[in-house]
């Protein structure tokens, strides 16, 4: 794979399903000056909803909403200032194949499995947008199977310059041994290689899993037509 930005994706190809927010707002949300009751109004509110909703930090980063024709859309309100947030690194598993197309979107014609649209951002720990972010995806389809021959549900893109990311895939099925979950490496330019994997709430898997962490865990909501779920990548930038 080619690890920078030639040939990356153009904004409005990248956001179809997206409504497109000014960087400038995403910024402001995350910096704003505190208030009386400590932090900012945008944050302070993010904080509040978690906590009622108990979930984890890394899947409460992006809230996900659908509109009227069941496109998701991403509220610009991520909370993102603190050392703990950097989205944590795990085992990059024995089904990695390099040089994935480049692509946002991995269904293909006659592909079974419920529809998966996943948005975010990619963020510093200063909760700035990171632009023209590499960002690889690969999974198991349906029936928890992965193609090791081709690049069947594999694809990479770029970030947009607000840091902004879209994938529309299927939900994985069942490998065994393991939770659901979807495969990923991000790399902010000229920056090191984060290689992680997110996971789905509320499967039975999770708590068998050894793999399995909280704090990687998606916001997912039902959509129109399929799931809708948001994660920001949270990285550690030298």
């Amino acid at each position: 794979m080619k690890w920078n930005r030639a040939g990356r994706l153009t904004r409005a190809r990248l956001l179809r399903a997206l409504v497109i927010l000014p960087a400038a707002y995403l910024v402001a949300a995350c910096t704003g000056k505190p208030d009386s009751a400590g932090g900012s109004p945008a944050s302070r509110a993010t904080r509040s909803s978690s906590a009622a909703s108990g979930t984890p930090r890394a899947s409460r980063d992006a809230t996900a909403t659908t509109g009227a024709a069941g496109a998701p859309v991403l509220q610009a309100t991520p909370e993102c200032v603190d050392a703990d947030d950097v989205t944590l690194a795990q085992t990059e598993g024995p089904y990695f194949t390099r040089n994935s197309p480049e692509r946002t979107s991995l269904l293909e014609p006659g592909m079974p499995g419920t529809r998966l649209v996943l948005t975010g951002y990619v963020l510093t720990t200063a909760c700035q947008p990171v632009a023209g972010a590499l960002l690889d995806f690969w999974q198991a389809d349906d029936a928890g199977q992965y193609d090791n021959r081709g690049y069947r549900l594999r694809g990479h893109q770029f970030s947009d310059d607000a840091g902004r990311y879209q994938l529309e895939t299927v939900m994985p099925g069942l490998y065994p041994g393991r939770t659901r979950h979807l495969h990923m490496k991000v790399q902010a330019p000229n920056q090191r290689v984060l290689t992680t994997q997110t996971y789905f709430p509320g499967e039975a898997r999770n708590r068998s899993d050894g793999t399995y962490r909280p704090e990687l865990v998606m916001d997912v909501q039902e959509a129109a037509d399929g799931s809708a779920a948001t994660f920001n990548f949270v990285l550690d930038m030298r």
